[in-house]
């Protein structure tokens, strides 16, 4: 039987590891923390959003982001201490304004494949995440951001997506908790939200019970493809108190998907591929509802303000999540708090609901300078990569799941 190595257990390694065993396939998959979904796939945003779908190559959002970098609160802030690998990628981001339009409807094609797959996963597998279909409700605050959106939205609905513009009383009728001034909005009712970490380790649960084989709390330190396969080296890593760090183990394996999220920039460097993933940190809250009185002024329509950049998903009863921000600072994890006070600000603003218990959170998203994932063979035959999908890990990860298990399926049948 073929054996597979998937390098990442976030939810594009997962959900890889998922459709490779159930094609027959041995999966073993490795992992550096103790448990799955313990980076990016912790506490993001909670959109399964084909909705915001948008590339952000344009050139409206460069000069915003120039606009930005003189403002600690901005949505996107930029470091500008000089960095290669970061100056690198920004030029090659606007290299790729010319795509804006054809990487924005082929991303939008993919998320609703993506939705599809995801919903049919949970029901087969009885998964439990919070999940939500109530659609998401983005609003606006002013006619010129409304008038630049109306051509965004009619960009998305040439890529399938239905959605359609509503009023300042129906943002208020689809979500009556908003106590907000807006100029208007548009809806798409057939996205959803809910708990990916919750969703990552279920599926996990379920990968486990087909018989995938975990290393977690292990560190992949070397890589030899050869003609008969591929060797994998690995060690303990620092957070695994249960072996020396300093002991190498081996595997070998016919074929290794590299779904390492941040990390698959350094791994793909080793195997002599360019996979240009850039790390941009992104912010969240979870509030905890405690109280009846915020359990019910919070809302359950999932929301995204475009001034903001911020958006929210209800996570059963007792949670309200809230995510935002875009910063561009290398591989620095530090959870700042004047970029968390902005989400606390934000909700106050928003909702009549208790702001006491919160907790915060940081990851970085692994972005491609086009905005779209690398889902492909490496230049040797037995790599494989299923990174880079930057702001929609979540959304897009069912569907580049299935694309990388049929391509290796194709290149390395069972």
């Amino acid at each position: 039987m073929c054996h597979i190595l998937v390098i990442g257990a976030g939810i594009t390694g997962i959900t890889s590891a998922y459709e490779l065993i159930k094609m027959g396939y041995q999966v073993t998959v490795i992992d550096q923390h103790l448990y799955p979904a313990m980076e990016t796939s912790f506490a993001n945003g909670g959109q399964l959003s084909a909705c915001n779908a948008e590339v952000w190559n344009q050139k409206a959002t460069v000069l915003k982001g120039l606009k930005w970098m003189s403002q600690k609160t901005a949505p996107l802030l930029l470091n500008p201490a000089f960095d290669l690998h970061k100056y690198a990628w920004l030029v090659e981001f606007l290299g790729n304004i010319k795509h804006y339009e054809a990487n924005t409807r082929d991303t939008v094609k993919m998320a609703l494949l993506a939705r599809k797959r995801l919903f049919a996963i949970a029901e087969q597998e009885q998964l439990e995440f919070n999940l939500e279909k109530r659609g998401i409700l983005h609003f606006y605050h002013s006619k010129q951001d409304y008038e630049v959106a109306m051509r965004v939205n009619d960009l998305l609905c040439t890529g399938g997506l239905e959605r359609h513009a509503v009023t300042v009383d129906e943002i208020k009728t689809i979500e009556p908790s908003l106590t907000g001034q807006y100029y208007a909005g548009f809806y798409c009712p057939s996205d959803a939200t809910g708990d990916i970490h919750k969703f990552s380790v279920g599926l996990a649960k379920a990968c486990k019970k087909y018989g995938v084989r975990y290393l977690f709390g292990m560190q992949v330190s070397d890589i030899q493809p050869h003609a008969q396969g591929v060797k994998v080296v690995y060690h303990a890593s620092p957070e695994n108190m249960q072996q020396d760090v300093n002991s190498l183990q081996d595997l070998q394996v016919d074929a290794v998907l590299v779904c390492g999220g941040v990390g698959s920039y350094h791994l793909a460097q080793r195997l002599g591929d360019r996979v240009n993933v850039y790390p941009v940190k992104g912010y969240s809250i979870t509030v905890n509802l405690h109280d009846a009185q915020s359990q019910q002024n919070a809302p359950w329509v999932s929301l995204l303000d475009e001034s903001a950049k911020i958006v929210t998903s209800r996570l059963g009863q007792d949670r309200l999540r809230v995510a935002g921000t875009a910063e561009f600072n290398g591989y620095n994890r530090d959870i700042r708090a004047d970029r968390i006070q902005p989400l606390i600000d934000w909700v106050n603003r928003n909702f009549q609901l208790c702001t006491e218990s919160v907790i915060p959170w940081a990851g970085l998203r692994p972005m491609m300078p086009n905005m779209m994932p690398v889902v492909a063979r490496g230049k040797r035959e037995r790599i494989f990569y299923n990174t880079g999908h930057g702001h929609l890990g979540w959304t897009l990860s069912a569907a580049t799941a299935v694309m990388i298990s049929q391509q290796i399926g194709r290149q390395h049948p069972i």
